[in-house]
């Protein structure tokens, strides 16, 4: 008999012995899994955002079925989810509040001047690291960081590059937040109405501004002066709106000069993705 056959018969009957064995012991050491959990854990997403505070949909899962964390604690659950997870465990999940996600920049390629050719790491937080890659030290740097981690699909990017969200997929789980090295992303919750400025330019100076960003806030106070219910302010350096007073009239976006002030409701969650 051949060396070679000899050696594959070994190798055949060694493979044979160990995978017999392997099966002995996931048996023989195998943990029960709790129905319970099991049926939590199929409801959820599953896309393991760890937006919940856990590494895991089956960790959370895991937690809800104790009784040591509420369903509500995960972003992207939807009210159905909800009943059937009360059904399961017998336990109401809690109030469900979800959130979206906005970006505070409308400074796309067309608005804002680039400071040179950057061929440096092709992601935001390597732009930023650089000093970054527009005159604007505030604004979205392009590089769709926050796209590459969105678990719902729910951001692309525009044809300035800029970052887009579908509202019909975004859970407001946060990763981009967390992601964006600007900070530009902000939570919204999904039923909030009212005006909402797109800028987070803090400079001061309005020369600096408009050079740096042809649309962006440059504290003209014009939002401020026209509001007819007084729920604007300027404390930031940016209008910061009062929900608890804003009417959605429309008349900040009316007399803003560069438009970067939308109604919530009509202008970002209701406005087909561009």
């Amino acid at each position: 008999m051949s060396i070679i056959l000899i050696t594959a018969i070994f190798a055949a009957s060694l493979a044979f012995v160990l995978g017999v064995t392997l099966g002995f012991f996931r048996d023989f050491f195998a943990v029960p899994e709790d129905p319970i959990t099991a049926n939590i854990r199929a409801v959820l997403p599953g896309a393991n955002c760890g937006a919940c505070g856990y590494p895991g949909c089956e960790i959370f899962a895991a937690e809800v079925a104790k009784g040591n964390v509420q369903a509500s604690a995960c972003t992207a659950i939807s009210l159905s989810a909800m009943k059937k997870i009360a059904a399961i465990t017998g336990v109401d999940g809690g109030e469900v509040v979800q959130t979206v996600v906005a970006l505070a920049c409308l400074g796309s390629s067309i608005h804002t001047p680039l400071k040179g050719s950057y061929t440096g790491i092709p992601t935001c937080w390597g732009a930023k690291i650089a000093g970054g890659t527009k005159l604007c030290a505030w604004g979205c740097l392009g590089f769709g960081d926050c796209v590459r981690v969105c678990k719902f699909d729910a951001l692309g990017t525009n044809v300035y590059d800029l970052p887009r969200v579908n509202y019909s997929k975004c859970t407001g789980c946060g990763l981009c937040v967390s992601e964006c090295p600007q900070k530009l992303f902000k939570k919204i919750a999904r039923n909030q109405k009212g005006a909402l400025v797109l800028c987070s330019n803090v400079n001061p100076i309005k020369k600096m501004v408009t050079d740096a960003c042809k649309i962006s806030c440059f504290k003209c106070g014009q939002c401020v002066k026209n509001c007819p219910e007084q729920c604007i302010n300027m404390e930031t350096l940016l209008p910061v709106v009062d929900y608890t007073k804003c009417t959605s009239c429309g008349n900040c976006v009316i007399k803003c000069p560069t438009k970067v002030i939308k109604i919530i409701e009509r202008d970002m969650l209701n406005a087909p993705s561009t």
